[in-house]
């Protein structure tokens, strides 16, 4: 692959509510350049998911050999189950001639920057946090403490937004994918190689 068809990594995160996914599947259905990274997860099936498509699912022992082996680019254990982003399947992504779009939380994409160079940050922010809040009730399926505790984690997300390096503000949908867009088309223009350093 030469420097002037290097394919991009783009990493994109944003709380709960703020319309990240609905984006995500947008702009995926509109650039047929992207593809979407499939996590790891050592969680079973949901019904209606399918292997390799929503996760890769896998068990404990595979998870754990995979960590020890260095395969991940990051990974992290939420209650009793692993989820992770294998470095392999980004990289046969890359291969096959796409850019990759990785949709995860702030945790992982901090271990990213510490390990890689040549990736492209993304953060999706609400106008403000009280039409975050308001987005969240309107779904209907939160009780108050589910609530509450989405919120904590919300704010706590957004105080890392100066870690990305692009903020598309969801105030209204087509806009912020035109947004999301227009930073896609600057930045697959680059010749930049995504590469593991650590």
């Amino acid at each position: 692959m030469t420097e002037a068809a290097a394919k991009r990594v783009f990493v994109v995160s944003g709380p709960s509510g703020v319309g990240k996914s609905t984006i995500i599947h947008r702009v995926l259905e509109e650039d047929g350049e992207l593809r979407l990274s499939v996590s790891s997860t050592t969680r079973p099936p949901r019904p209606g998911e399918e292997h390799a498509r929503d996760y890769f699912f896998v068990d404990r022992k595979q998870f754990k050999e995979s960590i020890a082996a260095n395969a991940f680019l990051e990974w992290a254990q939420v209650y009793d189950n692993y989820y992770g982003t294998a470095l392999q399947h980004v990289q046969d992504i890359l291969a096959d001639g796409h850019h990759a779009l990785l949709d995860i939380d702030t945790q992982g994409t901090l271990s990213i920057k510490r390990a890689c160079s040549g990736v492209v940050y993304v953060f999706v922010m609400p106008p403000s946090v009280e039409i975050l809040a308001e987005r969240l009730r309107l779904r209907g399926s939160e009780s108050d403490r589910s609530f509450s505790s989405r919120m904590a984690r919300a704010e706590h997300e957004m105080s890392f937004q100066s870690e990305y390096d692009y903020t598309v503000v969801n105030k209204e949908l087509d806009s912020a994918v035109a947004d999301f867009r227009h930073i896609l088309d600057v930045e697959k223009a680059k010749p930049i190689r995504f590469e593991r350093s650590t």
